[in-house]
């Protein structure tokens, strides 16, 4: 009986690729949903995530949902910011050309807050999903 077959071999540990990449391709994903993903061959992946997080986007503000400003009256709105501002571009293209009319008064206003609020987590997981591969962690 041969003594390697009897040792199982040692699981390689994940290697840390570039730092600098995984914080490029981080950025990037966060940015645009799914670039990152993009980036690192993950076709797929990246118009999932892009499809997901912009399909969640636009119904949020096509629902007149409230899209959270940086200056917040109170821990809530900082957070909706925080959760807001995970959405990248999509953020930034609502802030410019949302007319500020939120109605939260209905409940398709508020539900239009809430969309646009997933979006933004959803995509920063993305993100994190993106760097986890870029640095060998994950495939």
């Amino acid at each position: 009986m041969e003594e390697s077959a009897a040792i199982p071999a040692e699981q390689p540990t994940p290697t840390s690729k570039n730092p600098a990449v995984a914080t490029a391709v981080t950025i990037a994903g966060w940015l645009v949903p799914g670039l990152g993903h993009l980036l690192l061959g993950k076709w797929g992946r990246a118009l999932a995530y892009f499809l997901a997080v912009g399909t969640l986007a636009i119904a949020g503000v096509a629902l007149r949902g409230n899209i959270f400003s940086p200056v917040g009256g109170d821990a809530f709105d900082r957070l909706g910011f925080l959760a807001d501002l995970g959405a990248g571009v999509f953020y930034f293209l609502a802030r410019a050309f949302a007319d500020g009319s939120a109605d939260v008064s209905r409940a398709a206003g508020d539900y239009g807050t809430r969309f646009f609020a997933t979006a933004g987590v959803l995509n920063l997981l993305c993100a994190l999903d993106a760097r986890e591969i870029a640095r060998g962690r994950k495939s």
